[in-house]
Order: structure tokens, then C-alpha cells, then sequence
């Protein structure tokens, strides 16, 4: 199965579908007969392949694994943006019910939901003989795996949703009440999730690569039980994954962001994205546009590449990040670095103007932009590697990474801090992730410094020192909350989720907010200094959403205003 090549039978007909509910009885009596309907295509086992394919499309929609994403990464702690960028809403807080990735992303996940539900209420009709036996339990285990992605992001995203099983068949189905994060989990994303992980293989052969898998479904299982605080649950589903020895870190941190080693072994479930299919498609164009074919391609790249490049930087490194990113200090004797000042993660997450690799083909600094407050932009998911420009209808075929070995790595060490207080365990496997990173470990920080390690959060430049902390389980919850996780996964889609859930939004805020305003005291100082040689202005990304953050209104976004307005359960 071709993933990055999907097929777009089923979306006409799911189309088609949910246009018959609102149309007269005149119009539904009169009969195609070229048209392909419920009653002629699900035939076949290549026929529900198709079915299943359209759901992974759904993967592809841009508000779920590609340039929508860049507005929710604006929110947190470690992406910025400048007044006149569309992101500005959402890092300043001041989006609404009608704002851009508030509808899109919903529209776009109930369509997912839609497919999924369309091929599941199929095969419990199918016809004996349709399909073996176990061709029917594997399409049936990857609809509830991709159903279940598609409600952890309702439940996690809008804190809320509307549970639909089925396909809708009158209006009493489409208009249905709003339920909880805890009713979403209850009653989908942990049952499918547990019929995928019975029905799921471990691995698929060469030519299935990108399917759901066993580890894709226990990940995701363990994530659910991370985020109910449910530790001892999740510890164990991680531990599975990493008993099972299908995964490994690869070698080159570089390896997860690029189109050239794609379903790799760190891989655990990807998006899979393809620039050479349907030419002069605009990698935003997906296949729900009306009246448009639909692009296999992201749009992702051109929103965080760099304007010089054929990119328009929307989103921005927050000063935090960057300098988290240089505190990540070099060890000597691990050769991955190769005698380089800043680590593989830097050089792969972001370019400050003084770092070690090409950009496009030049070196950094031969075209102009490290000025004006920008101290670096970010490299991950764009084309920097390869290509001199990014391309002009914003088309990147490098794949997504939702779910990859290291964050089951973190998210391990933190379940069994919070359960056990496993101190040992947690640092052999944040280790793990800065080793392969070429970093100081932990053990080597504690070894070398009476059993303590630095506080690597902290500002050198605003505070002159990072306090030193012993290895209590509370400094390591800090560590991968502020550390390990935004720096290993910066702009991979975690990181505003994972500040909701630990609660510590306004904290964060405030203390990077204060760094601003020392940084604007003191700018004459620190301009064009290490580490992260700031030019002419201090970017003030805290300023307002500092002030404007309030949990009830921010943790999550609120449900669209065209559902509320066409919902009539909802009261509106």
C-alpha cells in the first residue's frame, strides 16, 4: 500500500453521502447508474483497502500533521512569531471560535472520524466471504487505531467533542450533545485502541511500511494514560514498547526529519507526504477542497522556513528555546558531534547565526534575516538540507513524525518518576536520548559535580548561573518538562498539549516574560552577544500572552461557531 498515493474514491462517496441527508425525495429517487454507492463498492478486499486509504488521507489535511500546525505551536514556550504573522492570535491568546486552525482542525478530524466510521459500519455488513478472516480484523484494527488518533486530538485540543460511532443517517445522528475528554477516552480512542493493539501486527512488510502498527497503538495507549495521570497504566505500555525491541534511536537525530530516511527504526507512526505527485498542487490544497484535487504534499516547510528562501518564517524559536538549545552542552568524547560547538539537536531543530552547518546550500549568514530580534530560525520539518529555495507552491514531501522511540523514551521516565520516584530508571532513559544527541548526560553531570546536574532551563544570560539540583524525582520532573521534552521534540505538536497537562502554563509564561523585560533593560549589553547574539530589538513574545493566559479559556480551544450554530443540541 502506497500510502503517500491515496485514493479518492471513497471521499466522493462519502461526500456524496452527506449530501443526500439535506436534498429533496425527488432528487434521491432519481438513480445514476455510473455512480458508485454503498450499495455497489464495498465488494471487495481491495475495496476496503481503498476505503481504509482515504482515512489515512485524512492524516495528511494540513490542520492535523502540517502547516496548521504552526498556530498551536505559537501558543507555547518554545515557538514565536512577529505582530504581522497570522500565528499572532495565537501566541498573544486573542483567537476566537472562528479562528483559522480552531475550525479547520475540527472539520478536519471529523472528517477522518467520518471515514473511519464509514469503513468500520461496512465491514459489520460485509457479506460472508467478502473478506478472510483476517484481512477484515487488520482494516478493522487500523479504522479504530487512525479513529482513535483522530478523537485524542478532539479530546486534547478542544477538551471535548461530539462522539460519533457511526455515519450519521438523519439529522437526530449529526446533531448530537457535547461530551468530555473522559467520556472521548471511555467510550472510543481506549477500546479501539485496545482492539488495534489485539489485532495490529508488530511489524509490516517492506511494501506496507506506514500502516498502524502494534507499537503505534500501545503508544498511543500509554499517551492516554499519561495524560489521566494514570502513571503505573502508562509506564507499563511504554515498557512493552521498549521490551519489544522492534524500535531503536537512530544513529543521526537528523534521520527523523528528513524525506531521505522515512519509516525509519525510531519511527513508531508517521504521516507519510510526497512532493513529486500531482505537480502544481499547492502543498496546502488537500482533498477536501471543494472543486480543487488535493496535493500528497505538505505546506509545512515554507511556514518555518526562511523568508530569504523561499519561505515565510512564520513561526519563530523563542529566545528560551534557543538557549536551552546552546546550554545542551557538547561531550568531548562522544563522537557523534565531531568536535562542533552546538549538538546534533541544535543543528537540527534550529540555525542561530553562528551555526556549523550550510542553509540552502550557503552558508549561514550569506543572505541576510539574524537581525531585528530574530536570533535563529527553525530547521526541523523544512527543506534546508537539499534544496536552495523551498518551493513556491509550498509543497514538502518530508513525512511527519507523530509518534517516534525517543518521546516513548521520555514519556517512560516520566511515568515512572511520578510512580515509582524511579530515579535510576528515568536518567538511564533520558540518557539514552541525550547520548544518541552527543550531549553531557545526566550520570556524567552527576559523577562530575558531587551527585548534582544544572538546571539547564535557566537563563545564563538573564541569571549568570544555572543552579545546580540533586537528582530528586521532583528536579527530574522539572528536567524533562522544561529540558529534555521541548528540546528533543521542539515543533513535533507536543508541546502546548504537555504544558496543559503538567499545569505549569502561567508559570512558564511569567518566568520568560520577566527574561524579556530584563533582556529590554539590559539589550545594549547583551546585542550580539553569546550565547545567542540577539540584533537590534528585543522580540516580545511573552508580553501578552502572559497577561492574557487563563486556564478555563486557553487550555484548550473552544468548539467551532458553525457547530454551534448548526449543532441543535448545543443550545445556540
Amino acid at each position: 500500500m502506497k500510502l503517500y498515493k491515496y485514493s479518492k474514491h471513497l471521499l466522493s462517496l462519502a461526500m456524496t453521502s452527506t449530501l443526500l441527508l439535506g436534498c429533496g425525495r425527488d432528487f434521491l429517487e432519481q438513480v445514476n447508474p455510473n455512480a458508485i454507492t454503498t450499495d455497489t463498492f464495498w465488494e471487495t478486499t481491495d475495496q476496503f483497502n481503498s476505503g481504509l486509504t482515504t482515512v489515512y488521507a485524512a492524516m495528511q489535511f494540513q490542520s492535523i500533521s502540517g502547516s496548521g500546525l504552526i498556530y498551536e505551536m505559537a501558543m507555547g514556550d518554545i515557538g514565536g512569531t512577529e505582530s504581522w504573522y497570522r500565528p499572532t492570535a495565537f501566541r498573544n491568546l486573542t483567537y476566537n471560535d472562528a479562528s483559522i486552525q480552531v475550525t479547520d482542525k475540527w472539520n478536519e478530524l471529523y472528517i477522518g472520524i467520518f471515514r473511519a466510521n464509514q469503513v468500520l459500519d461496512q465491514l459489520a455488513i460485509a457479506e460472508e466471504g467478502v473478506l478472510e478472516e483476517e484481512d477484515r480484523l487488520q482494516i478493522e484494527a487500523q479504522a479504530k487505531f487512525l479513529r482513535a488518533f483522530f478523537y485524542f486530538q478532539i479530546a486534547n485540543t478542544y477538551g471535548q467533542g461530539i462522539i460519533r460511532t457511526s455515519v450519521p443517517d438523519s439529522d437526530e445522528a449529526f446533531n448530537l450533545p457535547l461530551s468530555t475528554k473522559e467520556e472521548i477516552y471511555d467510550t472510543v480512542i481506549l477500546p479501539d485502541l485496545e482492539f488495534a493493539q489485539q489485532y495490529l501486527p508488530e511489524i509490516w512488510p517492506d511494501s506496507e511500511k506506514g500502516r498502524a502498527s502494534w507499537g503505534a497503538a500501545t503508544a498511543m495507549k500509554g499517551k492516554v494514560h499519561l495524560f489521566r495521570e494514570e502513571w503505573s497504566a502508562a509506564a507499563a505500555e511504554f515498557k512493552a514498547i521498549i521490551d519489544a525491541d522492534i524500535y531503536a534511536l537512530t544513529p543521526n537525530f537528523m534521520d527523523n526529519f528528513t524525506h531521505l530516511n522515512e519509516h525509519n527504526e525510531e519511527s513508531i507512526f508517521e504521516t507519510a507526504y510526497n512532493a513529486e505527485i500531482n505537480p502544481g498542487a499547492p502543498g496546502n490544497t488537500v482533498d477536501d477542497t471543494p472543486f480543487t484535487t488535493g496535493s500528497e504534499a505538505s505546506g509545512i516547510a515554507t511556514q518555518l522556513g526562511q523568508l530569504n528562501f523561499g519561505a515565510y518564517n512564520t513561526l519563530l524559536p523563542t529566545y528560551y528555546l534557543h538557549e536551552t538549545l546552546t546550554a545542551d552542552e557538547v561531550d568531548p568524547g562522544n563522537s557523534i558531534n565531531s568536535g562542533n560547538i552546538h549538538s546534533t539537536r541544535l543543528s537540527a531543530t534550529i540555525v542561530p547565526i553562528n551555526g556549523e552547518t550550510d542553509y540552502y546550500q550557503l552558508a549561514i549568514g550569506e543572505r541576510g534575516g539574524w537581525a531585528f530580534g530574530q536570533s535563529a530560525y527553525i530547521k526541523k520539518y523544512t527543506n534546508w538540507y537539499h534544496l536552495p529555495n523551498e518551493d513556491g507552491n509550498s509543497r514538502s514531501g518530508i513525512n511527519y513524525r507523530h509518534i517516534r522511540l525517543a518521546d516513548v523514551y521520555l514519556m517512560y521516565a516520566e511515568a515512572i518518576l511520578e510512580s515509582e520516584g524511579n530515579v535510576d530508571e528515568a536518567i538511564t532513559y533520558i540518557d539514552l536520548v541525550r547520548s544518541r544527541a552527543g550531549v553531557i548526560t545526566l550520570r556524567q553531570y552527576l559523577d562530575q559535580n558531587g551527585n548534582t546536574f544544572p538546571q539547564l532551563h535557566i537563563s545564563k544570560q538573564v541569571h549568570g548561573s544555572q543552579p545546580m539540583v540533586a537528582p530528586t524525582a521532583t528536579n527530574l520532573l522539572t528536567h524533562l518538562q522544561r529540558v529534555e521534552r521541548p528540546v528533543e521534540l521542539a515543533f513535533e505538536g507536543h508541546r502546548y498539549k504537555d504544558l496543559v497537562r503538567w499545569g505549569i502554563i502561567q508559570s512558564v509564561f511569567d518566568e520568560l516574560r520577566a527574561d524579556e523585560v530584563w533582556r529590554e533593560a539590559h539589550k545594549l549589553e547583551i546585542f550580539e552577544q553569546p550565547p545567542i547574539f540577539i540584533k537590534e530589538r528585543i522580540r516580545p513574545d511573552f508580553l501578552l500572552s502572559a497577561q492574557n493566559y487563563n486556564p478555563t479559556a486557553h487550555n484548550y480551544f473552544p468548539v467551532p461557531a458553525a457547530e454551534l450554530q448548526t449543532n441543535e443540541q448545543l443550545g445556540n
